[in-house]
């Protein structure tokens, strides 16, 4: 890659933004190599380009109200993700309290409601 990104480079005029930012890149693979991190890297890029990611989802409700009175429980924790009837949510934690988002689960993202949204 080091080799490929440098034929890259030579393509591209002196102090272009193109030129620059390959010339990061390769310094970037290089950091990499020579920190020892080759394979953590390799479990890094798989895992970006793995579309066959699940997301942990720690409890399932029927209602946004059975919900909302697990969330008042105080057993939920920040981040964590849960189904709210078939679609998902995360618990944040703000100054003071936490609340429910919306953060729809992959397989939500695969329905055609969301693969023909344009927004």
């Amino acid at each position: 890659m080091l080799g490929v990104l440098n034929s890259v480079i030579e393509s591209y005029a002196e102090g272009s933004r193109e030129r620059d930012a390959t010339e990061l890149a390769q310094l970037a693979l290089l950091y990499i190599r020579n920190g020892g991190k080759v394979e953590d890297f390799a479990r890094f890029r798989k895992d970006c380009v793995d579309t066959s990611f699940t997301v942990e989802v720690s409890h399932e409700f029927s209602t946004r109200e059975e919900a909302d009175a697990w969330l008042a429980s105080g057993k939920a924790v920040h981040r964590e993700r849960i189904k709210i009837a078939g679609k998902g949510f995360m618990v944040v934690q703000l100054p003071g309290r936490q609340t429910l988002i919306d953060r729809p689960l992959p397989e939500e993202l695969r329905t055609a409601e969301w693969m023909d949204d344009s927004e």
